[in-house]
């Protein structure tokens, strides 16, 4: 019987462990870009903190224009929260944004 009760108290330890790091493992990576400003975002780009380099356009033949926005999944697969963002405008600017931590925010604004 206490044998019994050793393993029951084990077992409910780590579903309550598994259960309580759950939220980091399984961290929603989406995020709504919106685009409050005058101009259109022609290129958009989002990095791990890890990358060294910018990687593809994610807009890729589509762009942003003044008042829309766009639903992106930065699920990369490397569990990485902080991503540099640099959008692109039609008019030349390019506006970087760094440490932005996807796993806690649900939308990002240019304005």
């Amino acid at each position: 019987m206490v044998l019994r009760k050793n393993v029951l108290a084990v077992l409910t330890a780590v579903t309550v462990t598994a259960t309580m790091s759950l939220p980091a493992i399984a961290s929603d990576r989406r995020v709504k870009i919106v685009n409050n400003t005058d101009f259109t975002i022609v290129r958009f780009y989002g990095s791990n903190k890890g990358s060294k380099s910018w990687e593809e356009d994610i807009l890729g033949s589509e762009v942003l224009g003044s008042n829309q926005f766009i639903r992106i999944d930065f699920n990369d697969g490397t569990g990485y929260c902080k991503f540099d963002f640099k959008a692109v405008f039609n008019d030349g600017d390019e506006l970087v944004s760094k440490n932005i931590n996807i796993c806690e925010i649900g939308t990002y604004t240019y304005n």
